[in-house]
């Protein structure tokens, strides 16, 4: 390959064309970065690029209902207040009383929005009363294992969902998810996940280029969320063991499906969305060091096999006192990404494309992709076009799942057996009582002595 060398202002001249390119003109990126001819992974037209305007077009007034009014829930719902004008908060839902008023009194302070006190519902079945409240919309944003059957409803009642991610943690949550996604399409719902990678401006500009084939056929790649320690809570006298459970869900495997689903998944989408593959098998080992509560690991490591014989690695860790990194590198024929640096390099090393921060600053105010999903969600709810991501954000759970599961037992799984598989964290009787804790242990993989 013909190698062509810039000096330094024919660089910058360059980069500046690119990163305005990226934000408005591909077809000039493409010219600027790669004289050769490139192969697209896709052809235009065959995935999905959201359109991503600084706020949301005008429209009717939309009613949106909360369910899971936690840190989460209650962000989300800022979030999209932010994206779009003409929205009602109407409903709000949780299992605890005092989750509901935190939300209902923040959306008064801060948006001088009430919520009828007869609008707000406490306990298990408050998602069935927000979605039959009336509202147009719902976001979705209890404990992960919970969604499902939230996401279900809501689609047999035909409401447009946010769905935070991880949007299951076990197959049979997958498999109601995929199958809840082919009834919202049949229905025309707008459906959004908490996968923001796919709304963060830097992240669509380098899937628009990587389908255009500037890095040529994906050969592999590697995915990293090393952190610290998440956030735990201690439990108080007067909690049941499922109220423990349910305030400290970020570290039972049941209702968050382990930092490899709830956290990791991010970067594992990332690579699937890339690509357009899910992987056939992974091996994969974790460990448990650090943590206080519940019955997670503190770190996975795993090799995904995907069907063409390329290797994607994963690395997750929640350890204080680590190295960290968070960020999604893949490899192609004729070069690579790394969301780190936000660059495409050539196999040579040299720089081809970068994201210019400048140029999108000059041309949005908007770039928050918590905001601009919503963004995206309104756009499609007013002007009446089916958008569905559960399926694509199943499909990437899924494949976190695979992996947790062979390093919880040590052996090798595969895609066929583990999304067939009839494993369901959900408990038989869900009340603020007794559980019996006994059967939440920390997974020990293998056999010995």
């Amino acid at each position: 390959m013909e190698k062509k060398n810039l000096n330094r202002r024919e660089f910058l001249s360059c980069g500046a064309m690119i990163g305005a390119a990226g934000l408005v003109a591909p077809a000039i990126l493409t010219g600027c970065a790669n004289e050769n001819k490139q192969t697209p992974l896709r052809q235009e037209g065959e995935y999905y690029v959201p359109e991503l305007p600084d706020k949301a077009v005008e429209g009717r007034e939309l009613k949106v209902g909360v369910v899971g009014c936690g840190g989460r829930g209650s962000g989300a719902v800022i979030n999209l207040l932010d994206a779009a004008d003409g929205i009602t908060v109407t409903a709000l839902g949780d299992v605890f009383q005092d989750r509901v008023e935190g939300l209902r009194q923040k959306l008064i302070n801060e948006r001088k929005q009430e919520v009828p006190a007869e609008a707000c519902f406490v306990g298990f079945d408050a998602y069935q009363k927000v979605i039959d409240s009336g509202v147009d919309m719902v976001i979705i944003a209890t404990p992960p294992v919970f969604r499902p059957v939230h996401f279900q409803y809501a689609t047999e009642k035909g409401i447009h969902s946010f769905l935070e991610k991880p949007i299951a943690v076990d197959p049979k949550g997958y498999r109601t998810i995929m199958a809840a996604a082919k009834q919202a399409q049949a229905k025309g719902l707008s459906v959004v996940t908490g996968t923001q990678r796919h709304h963060q401006r830097c992240y669509v500009e380098a899937f628009k280029k990587i389908q255009e084939g500037i890095i040529g056929e994906i050969t592999g790649g590697n995915v990293y969320w090393n952190q610290g320690m998440l956030w735990y809570r201690e439990r108080q006298p007067e909690w049941t063991d499922m109220e423990w459970n349910i305030r400290d869900w970020v570290n039972w495997k049941w209702l968050s499906g382990d930092h490899i689903v709830e956290q990791h998944v991010h970067n594992i989408d990332v690579f699937l969305w890339m690509t357009g593959m899910h992987p056939v098998s992974a091996t994969s080992f974790g460990a448990r060091h650090r943590r206080i509560t519940g019955d997670q690991y503190d770190m996975f490591s795993t090799d995904f096999t995907f069907e063409n014989g390329i290797h994607l690695h994963s690395q997750c860790r929640q350890i204080d006192g680590c190295s960290t990194n968070v960020s999604e590198f893949v490899q192609g024929t004729k070069g690579s990404w790394w969301s780190a640096t936000n660059e495409i390099k050539d196999l040579q090393g040299n720089v081809i494309w970068k994201y210019d921060d400048a140029a999108a600053g000059e041309a949005f105010k908007q770039h928050d992709p918590y905001v601009l999903e919503h963004v995206d969600w309104v756009n499609h709810i007013r002007k009446g076009t089916a958008h569905e991501e559960a399926s694509e954000c199943a499909t990437s759970c899924m494949a976190a799942i695979m992996a947790r599961e062979s390093a919880y037992t040590g052996a090798t799984t595969t895609w066929d057996e583990v999304s067939q598989s009839a494993l369901d964290y959900m408990p038989e009787t869900l009340e603020l009582g007794p559980m019996p804790l006994d059967q939440y242990t920390v997974a020990v993989p293998g056999t010995g002595k």
